[in-house]
């Protein structure tokens, strides 16, 4: 378990990191806002797309293989991003970054799902959440530290020596899964799902840049995104189709409410921290001008908060009043939120402070809650499918409050020329995303404890476990 966190930690500091380093990479890089929102949008993209794919080929050919594909990858991606030049070739580089980091993350859960038993989870998650919440709001603080110091190319460069650790952990500590049988591979479904989200998320973050106009000879921004949403809407009913032998999304999985509910609270948790941090970063070096290191040390209780909290929340996710963690958790998060609408200024940044604290009690209570309560009730043979959906769904509310607060704060930059009254327009569409997976949370079905007689490998008989290669 904690060879695999090092490797997670380092994907979802990835997510954040680059937030603070923004205003250096305008400079340095002669980069557009449009364009420095790409290097963060890029790597979630990739990141968010290839999931429900790497999910599948986790089960096909080992979660471990898949798992060490992917750290390589991510090292070499982050390598290419140190070594940037222009803004173009440090996007590109981000979206191998990403795809590197879509390999690795569904092999972490699929890793706890087999391996411990239900009455055990809750504790295993509890350590993923905190994982997950450190390492997205701690990326803030260390980027700080080494734009200021090392300047922002060793916000990739220092995911080399983590990662060859990671290496080093994967081959000596972690057991090797090998599936009994290998699923099928869908194609279309796959090309569909990447298709409108792509389109989707380069209509809605480049809106404001193509002045919602045309984009490239006759084909318009809104072309763009009314086609982003058919083909997703195409990729449901492939996904529906009796001719589908093997659907990336099995549909049937979301007749679990618990399931369905959590999802749509995963999604709302994505946008609000993506949502909160970049247009954040941004303001802190924009208005009152702090360095990059002092914009991560207002945002650093919110990291120490997140990842205290999230251990203890997790031990308690398997009560069956559970879902109250995740509502106080949002709620939480809405007063942190209200809270820095309202203190934004040229000021002093440190009135942010208890916020920060309050944001990062929720998102503590929020992650490894939600996680629990979601994939506890589904069937064993839909665990693989769920896991990939589970942690698609994460990614895909991380892409689009990217792009959807990039869109704000280019739509009333261009209004009123005034960066703090378009982050307070950003943070507002923050709340009414959290009321969202508030009602969410409320409707979560109540689930009796579960067993202390459940077996390990009870969730998935047909992946045996061989000796550490």
């Amino acid at each position: 378990m904690y060879a695999l966190c090092v490797g997670f930690f380092m994907t979802l500091l990835d997510t954040t990191i680059v937030n603070v380093a923004l205003p250096s990479m305008i400079t340095d890089l002669n980069a557009s806002l449009n364009d420095v929102i790409w290097v963060v949008s890029a790597y979630l993209l990739a990141f968010a797309v290839p999931l429900l794919l790497t999910g599948r080929l986790g089960d096909r050919y080992g979660p471990k293989r898949l798992y060490g594909i992917g750290l390589v990858l991510f090292l070499g991606a982050s390598l290419a991003c140190g070594l940037a030049t222009s803004s173009d070739a440090l996007i590109a580089a981000r979206v191998f970054q990403g795809l590197g980091a879509a390999a690795m993350t569904p092999q972490t859960m699929a890793f706890i799902t087999h391996l411990f038993p239900a009455a055990k989870r809750g504790a295993a998650l509890g350590m993923w959440g905190s994982v997950a919440g450190l390492a997205t709001v701690s990326g803030p603080l260390l980027g700080g530290v080494l734009v200021t110091h090392l300047g922002w190319e060793w916000i990739f460069f220092v995911n080399l020596p983590i990662g060859v650790l990671a290496l080093v952990l994967l081959f000596l500590w972690v057991p090797d899964l090998r599936p009994n049988r290998a699923p099928r591979f869908d194609v279309l479904g796959v090309v569909l799902c990447c298709l409108g989200l792509g389109l989707a998320v380069f209509g809605i973050q480049n809106g404001e840049h193509y002045q919602w106009g045309r984009v490239a000879g006759p084909i318009t921004v809104a072309e763009i995104i009314a086609s982003g949403v058919l083909f997703l809407v195409a990729f449901v009913f492939w996904q529906a189709s009796a001719r589908n032998p093997e659907p990336l999304m099995p549909l049937r999985i979301f007749r679990n409410r618990n399931f369905s509910l959590g999802n749509v609270a995963n999604i709302a948790i994505g946008i609000t921290v993506t949502g909160v941090f970049v247009p954040l970063a941004l303001f802190l070096q924009t208005v009152p001008k702090l360095s990059p290191l002092m914009t991560g040390l207002v945002t650093a209780p919110a990291s120490l908060m997140s990842g205290v909290v999230a251990v203890f929340a997790g031990r308690l996710s398997n009560r069956a009043d559970a879902k109250y963690l995740p509502i106080t958790g949002f709620a939480l998060m809405a007063v942190g939120i209200v809270a820095m609408t309202f203190l934004l200024g040229d000021g002093s940044q440190w009135v942010l402070l208890p916020s920060m604290v309050a944001l990062g009690i929720g998102m503590g209570l929020v992650f490894s809650p939600l996680t629990n309560i979601s994939t506890r009730t589904l069937d064993r043979s839909l665990l693989g499918a769920g896991s990939g959906i589970y942690n698609t769904s994460r990614q895909f509310g991380n892409v689009l409050g990217s792009a959807a607060t990039a869109a704000v704060l280019q739509v009333v930059l261009a209004a009123t020329g005034d960066f703090t009254t378009a982050v307070r327009a950003a943070f507002y569409l923050l709340l009414a995303v959290l009321v969202v997976g508030i009602a969410a949370a409320f409707a979560f079905r109540q689930i009796a404890p579960p067993g202390v007689a459940d077996s390990p490998r009870a969730s998935d008989p047909g992946l045996p476990v061989t000796r550490p290669s």
